[in-house]
């Protein structure tokens, strides 16, 4: 990563007050699929706090913008409680428009005064928002060239969709003046210490289900040398355990197998050959099914399938996370969706809180075992987890690549 992500355009870039602005957020939220109802509204919650500030400090003509779920999926739904939410947690009215780019919306659009907000409709209701492409044919599409006569100005806060190339996020920076929003800058900024701290020790902790990504992640880590340990678990520390020539037992095995994990071993011997400071659990928790049993072993004695990193492990790990100045956390580290194999990542995060580490949480299913109680200045829980873990494997972000462009356009390159 190199030092243009934190020259994009801010806020301070844009003349907001009391203009009509376009903003893409992600308030897309995990939806019960017997009832319809939001389960978890997190997002929503500090999308709304940014939200507030934004129509106190400029008063803009407001317009948001977001998606839900996909099309056929059960999550795919209106936005209509999103709103609600939104004006619950803000404290500002926000209207909603059951229409996207329709002359309902349009309509809505056109009437809205300065310091007043309005959500649009799920913006996967139209179909070229669910189509990748590159920034100039997102620019091109119907979506883009019908409402962006309608705004002064378009506002990216949506950095968990970053990794994403659709119309709303990479298709308005090429037509009208653009800027990061605060949430997306908050977010690169805690991105950028990440690749710029030089004081160690340097500590990643690495789980979750999203192996291929994690293996991206680490070789980019050690080619740019930026991580002092790595400490894995979940299925990631499977591989690397394997990768070392542990016997995990066929029931695991079959697990990776079935994954496509094991296709992964070679990078992971590679990395080990090279010394990369990558390490694995020593003991494990693991479930027999048969007679329901859960068990603390040594890894050289698993029977059972593993569920979750042991009680030694853990007093290891959380040794080392004491002394380090930087912590990044992604993914949790049993299968937390059962109460009997939560423990491993709730010890985890204790000594995360505990550290005097600079931290970056990385979202995801990891976000629903955070106690935002014990979250300060010095710790910040992205919601973009898949968008951060791409950036950190080096690659270059859809949403990122569009406001420099804009920048460009717009700005002529200059602050």
């Amino acid at each position: 990563m190199d030092n243009s992500l934190l020259d994009l355009p801010t806020l301070k870039d844009l003349d907001i007050t009391r203009r009509r602005v376009f903003m893409r957020v992600d308030i897309n939220s995990p939806i019960d699929p017997e009832t319809g109802k939001i389960l978890d509204d997190r997002r929503i919650r500090v999308h709304a706090k940014y939200i507030k500030e934004i129509v106190d400090k400029y008063e803009p003509a407001l317009v948001i913008g977001s998606h839900q779920g996909r099309p056929g999926e059960r999550d795919f739904t209106t936005l209509e409680e999103h709103a609600e939410l939104l004006s619950k947690y803000s404290g500002v009215q926000v209207k909603f428009v059951d229409d996207v780019m329709g002359p309902a919306a349009r309509s809505a659009i056109s009437e809205l005064r300065p310091g007043e907000v309005l959500l649009l409709d799920n913006l996967r209701l139209v179909s070229e928002e669910v189509l990748e492409g590159a920034p100039e044919a997102q620019s091109m599409t119907v979506f883009v060239r019908r409402l962006s006569g309608l705004f002064d100005y378009y506002v990216n806060d949506a950095f968990a969709t970053a990794h994403r190339s659709q119309p709303s996020i990479v298709g308005f920076p090429l037509v009208l003046p653009s800027a990061m929003g605060p949430l997306f800058e908050k977010e690169v900024i805690a991105a950028a210490k990440i690749f710029s701290s030089t004081s160690g020790p340097r500590i990643f902790i690495l789980g979750g289900s999203k192996v291929h990504d994690l293996l991206r992640v680490i070789e980019n880590l050690v080619r740019n040398r930026l991580a002092d340990r790595i400490l894995t678990t979940g299925l990631l520390a499977q591989l690397f355990l394997v990768a070392k020539g542990v016997r995990l037992g066929d029931e695991n095995v079959r697990l990776l197998e079935e994954k496509n994990i094991l296709t992964l071993i070679p990078r992971a011997r590679l990395l080990l050959m090279k010394g990369a400071p990558i390490e694995t659990p020593v003991d494990v928790k693991t479930h027999n099914e048969k007679d329901d049993a859960v068990e603390n072993v040594s890894i050289t004695k698993i029977t059972g399938v593993i569920k979750d990193i042991g009680e030694t492990t853990l007093e290891i790990y959380c040794e080392l996370i004491k002394e380090a100045s930087l912590i990044v956390m992604r993914g949790p580290a049993g299968v937390i969706e059962d109460s009997k194999f939560r423990e491993g990542t709730l010890k985890i995060l204790d000594a995360v809180y505990n550290s005097r580490a600079f931290v970056v949480i990385a979202g995801g299913h990891l976000g629903s075992m955070i106690d935002e109680t014990k979250v300060n200045d010095r710790i910040h829980v992205s919601t973009g987890g898949n968008a951060l873990l791409l950036l950190l494997s080096g690659e270059e972000l859809p949403a990122i690549k569009a406001l420099q462009m804009s920048k460009s356009i717009f700005h002529g390159g200059k602050r």
